[in-house]
């Protein structure tokens, strides 16, 4: 039997006084053993001391996963209008030339909320800071004081573009999804194919156009339990057949 494709996962940095910690919710951890049916594998966030492309080039798979972070807009051409929003320039720091040489060397990468945007902005595009700001769309953040089920509940549709990866997941061409970003896309990069777009016209994925390996960013959270979702599961389960492919490959 071969073993289990490895999926790297990029942590967040987060000072718990006194100390710096490195570390990945156990959701997506969780929706990789269970869902795709691979071995995650929490990447410190350490750009200075890891040679980041030999790192990846090691791994079978990347997930960027969302965070209570957001990244720092310099990286997209933006001032600062949400000062009192967490950062993580750690992440930033490593997330995005991880995403880079995913995408240039064919490793299969799945991008999650905080990573959709990550992804975008590494291709060329921007974002609204405050999507709840901007005329014409709703506010697409949880409320806190909710419990977890509800934060993470049905919350709006998405249009599923007909003959996408997406759509041939799904076998529909709507589905509803849960919403907990405070961010979204201003610009959509170049050189990507919009894949659902919400009820409000924000758009909610994409595919990277020039990759030669699975290149897909979600806006929602399709790791939230993630094996009582079909939806969700089979989004999962084909990446990690794009990352059990890899593996094969490496072996050869």
């Amino acid at each position: 039997m071969r073993p289990k494709p490895i999926i790297g996962v990029p942590a967040d940095r987060r000072v718990i006084e006194p100390h710096p910690f490195h570390m990945a919710g156990e959701k997506y951890l969780k929706a990789i053993t269970e869902a795709a049916n691979a071995v995650p594998f929490i990447i410190p966030v350490l750009a200075d001391d890891l040679e980041i492309d030999e790192l990846v080039d090691q791994v079978d798979g990347v997930l960027l996963t969302g965070s209570p972070s957001d990244l720092e807009p310099h990286h997209y051409g933006g001032e600062s209008t949400s000062p009192e929003a967490l950062r993580d320039p750690h992440r930033d720091a490593m997330t995005l030339p991880i995403a880079r040489h995913a995408l240039d060397t064919g490793v299969p990468l799945f991008a999650v909320c905080r990573g959709f945007q990550e992804l975008n902005v590494v291709l060329g595009g921007t974002l609204h800071q405050k999507v709840r700001d901007v005329p014409g769309y709703h506010d697409h953040k949880e409320n806190p004081e909710d419990p977890l089920d509800v934060q993470y509940g049905p919350s709006h549709p998405v249009t599923l573009v007909a003959g996408g990866l997406l759509s041939r997941l799904a076998g529909t061409e709507e589905v509803t999804v849960n919403s907990l970003h405070g961010q979204g896309v201003k610009k959509l990069a170049d050189g990507v194919t919009v894949e659902a777009v919400a009820d409000d016209g924000l758009i909610e994925a994409f595919t990277v156009d020039s990759a030669t390996g699975f290149a897909l960013a979600v806006q929602w959270h399709p790791e939230w339990q993630v094996t009582k979702n079909k939806f969700s599961s089979a989004i999962f389960s084909a990446f990690g057949d794009a990352c059990r492919a890899r593996a094969r490959g490496r072996q050869v």
